[in-house]
């Protein structure tokens, strides 16, 4: 109990400090221009303004009254009644005109059996909690990442779409002089037709990007921009996964289906306690006789109009039925619980190892095209050198420079591409381990003077 209580202590400072910090990022966003918004910015600003949060926060809530109907009901529930009334002939109980109840349990192996499950409740719903605010932290950055990428690409495809519209006009001088067929004009403007779909694709993309990060953090819906530079450098892999194999540790969702699989467990013993257990309740009782009623004639009150009594009452239940049924369909309920969790467990485990192992061919992917990339780029210089004849090689005509160019932005794009699918797959990675939240907290490194310059990416 006092674990429970220290950590949701802990969760709601972390709560109090994550709404501060967000009110003055707000603040601070006002003074950036063109919708700029950091990474870390995003983050926090998503964990205050989450309706997912919100929901697992009541969720714990409601956990908590649930248990304090648990042990509520050793408090005496007291109840006050009156009235009055005309009467003929003996009454069959004695009239009062006003009666003051009090009850409640003392001791039962049921209740406490209930009891336990609450606690367990709490527990679920304080890792549920955790889980979603992990679910909060990885949507979030997926969605920045992917915005961020979608920017980049965008511009690339725009690039290529003006090499391609030149292509398209070098064609048509070329088939006027009789250079080049109606096939391959036909083929040119294809091409150039094909990249703009694209470039409408990724300009959509960036506006169902933008809306889904603005709803994260609450933030305007408008011309929302990323900063690269505010990114932190991705850990090393191969070094989690080596502490994992040392120090495994479930995540919160296991764990959580794990509580509450613990909470049914304790309430099907105790629904399957009931019977051959001894219930323990207290009582107590005051009433004010009616004297209007004639009851003086009938009972020898010798003048007390006052009534009183309290006690204790034990029950031993021996037989029933319907309890004994309602307690097997728990037990099969609970069985059925902790079998779930251990597939949870089981599928979460064969995950991490796919990812795990998908993450160095994602990486290798990506280093292979930014090789392709750099090795378009050395094609185009040579091929601009060529053009100007400058090397005494024979000249090389405008359709193959232009030819060159948007070959040159397709293997950028698709570096682009072969970086956010290995980014995505470590985002994924460090959420199953639990080291999302403290890589997203991690100080970023200065940007490198060799970063992006004309088209270039930075390499990771």
């Amino acid at each position: 109990m006092r674990t429970s209580a220290w950590a949701e202590m802990q969760w709601r400072c972390r709560h109090a400090r994550c709404v501060l910090v967000a009110v003055c990022l707000v603040l601070g966003q006002r003074s950036v221009c063109h919708g700029q918004v950091s990474f870390q910015s995003a983050v926090t600003l998503a964990l205050v303004n989450s309706p997912q949060l919100k929901s697992a926060q009541q969720d714990m809530d409601k956990a908590r009254a649930g248990l304090s109907v648990m042990k509520d009901i050793f408090v005496p529930s007291v109840v006050t009644t009156g009235g009055a009334g005309d009467s003929y002939g003996i009454t069959l109980t004695v009239p009062t005109i006003f009666t003051v109840n009090a009850q409640s349990l003392i001791f039962s192996f049921q209740q406490r059996a209930y009891i336990h499950a609450a606690h367990s409740d709490i527990q679920a719903a304080q890792l549920a909690l955790a889980e979603a605010r992990n679910q909060v932290q990885e949507d979030t950055v997926i969605t920045y990442i992917s915005l961020d990428e979608a920017q980049n690409s965008a511009d690339a495809l725009n690039e290529q779409y003006g090499f391609a519209q030149k292509l398209v006009a070098i064609v048509q001088d070329r088939l006027h002089a009789g250079l080049d067929s109606d096939l391959d004009l036909l083929k040119a403007e294809r091409e150039a037709t094909q990249i703009r779909l694209q470039e409408l694709q990724m300009e959509d993309n960036i506006v169902s990007l933008r809306d889904h990060l603005a709803d994260l953090t609450g933030l305007p819906r408008g011309e929302l921009t990323t900063q690269p530079e505010s990114v932190p450098a991705f850990p090393n892999i191969e070094t989690i996964e080596e502490d994992l194999k040392q120090n495994y540790s479930d995540s919160p969702g296991v764990l959580a289906a794990e509580a509450n699989a613990k909470a049914k467990l304790d309430r099907a013993k105790g629904d399957a306690e009931y019977t051959w257990r001894p219930i323990v309740s207290f009582g107590a009782q005051y009433g004010r006789v009616s004297p209007i009623n004639n009851v003086s004639d009938f009972y020898n009150l010798h003048g007390n109009y006052n009534t009183a009594n309290v006690g204790f009452q034990v029950q031993l239940p021996i037989l029933d039925k319907v309890r004994k049924a309602a307690a097997q369909q728990a037990i099969a309920d609970a069985l059925r619980a902790k079998q779930d969790a251990a597939n949870l467990r089981g599928q979460e485990i064969e995950g991490r190892q796919k990812l795990a192992r998908s993450i160095p061919e994602l990486e290798t992917k990506a280093d292979l095209a930014e090789l392709d990339y750099k090795i378009a780029q050395n094609q185009l210089q040579s091929t601009l050198i060529q053009l100007r004849a400058a090397n005494g090689a024979p000249p090389m005509t405008p359709k193959e420079e232009q030819s060159a160019h948007i070959e040159e932005r397709q293997k950028y794009l698709d570096y682009l591409d072969a970086q956010l699918q290995a980014a995505k797959s470590e985002v994924y990675f460090l959420r199953q381990t639990g080291q999302l939240g403290d890589w997203v907290q991690s100080p970023v490194s200065l940007p490198s003077e060799s970063g992006e310059k004309d088209g270039t990416p930075a390499s990771h």
